[in-house]
């Protein structure tokens, strides 16, 4: 993946990842989405925007978003391979929390080459996840997207497994981890309020009630599949 990304700039590097990010599988990003993440100016965005598509690595349609062209993906890919392998690793080896790692993998993930990273996922074992659940592409760029459910969604009576958190804020995932609830939990769900009310739940013989914000982020897969 790395012989056509040599040249591009952090900057561009993180639009890439930040439009994978918010639009995987061939959907289309907003700007102001893109805007947003990287807490910029609509206008800034929007000047990037065309400057990468001149280059090739964006489709810019007017009123219906960007999307990544495959050079585009290829590059954004990379950068999520590396993101995600370096949070593993930190988590692994070094004794970070899963609230704290994302930051430091913001600013490693540009420094760092593609030997170390190699090196890296080697000692990790080639891990196909990183400790949020999110799917880390392989060095060929492929990745394996799991077709999961919100556990806001789960019926009563169901058992599931937490596979991945949606939204990785550090305020939820310390909260996640006061609760025991983290990818790899088994979880069965006790009973469901109406209206977007709590949801009672069994995490590894524990009882205890989660609200339905919270539930919305806890992807999961029927315990027999997972």
């Amino acid at each position: 993946m790395s012989a056509a990304t040599e040249a591009l700039t952090r900057s561009v590097e993180d639009y890439l990842k930040v439009i994978y990010e918010l639009a995987p599988e061939g959907r289309a990003a907003a700007t102001s989405q893109i805007a947003h993440a990287l807490e910029l100016s609509p206008a800034s965005v929007s000047g990037m925007v065309k400057r990468l598509s001149e280059q090739g690595l964006l489709e810019h349609a007017p009123y219906k978003g960007v999307q990544l062209t495959e050079p585009g993906r290829r590059a954004a890919l990379r950068m999520v391979r590396r993101h995600r392998i370096i949070e593993s690793y930190l988590v692994a080896f070094l004794g970070y929390s899963w609230d704290t790692v994302h930051d430091e993998a913001e600013r490693l993930e540009h420094a760092v080459t593609d030997e170390l990273i190699e090196r890296m996922s080697a000692a990790l074992g080639n891990p196909g996840f990183d400790p949020h659940g999110d799917p880390i592409p392989d060095a060929d760029g492929a990745i394996a997207e799991l077709t999961c459910t919100p556990l806001s969604e789960v019926a009563t009576g169901t058992r599931v497994e937490i596979r991945r958190v949606r939204d990785g804020s550090a305020d939820l995932l310390r909260y996640l981890a006061s609760r025991e609830l983290r990818p790899g939990v088994e979880i069965e769900v006790l009973e469901r309020e109406p209206f977007h009310g709590p949801i009672t739940l069994r995490a590894d013989g524990r009882e205890q009630v989660l609200g339905h914000e919270v539930a919305e982020q806890l992807l999961c897969l029927p315990a027999e599949d997972a």
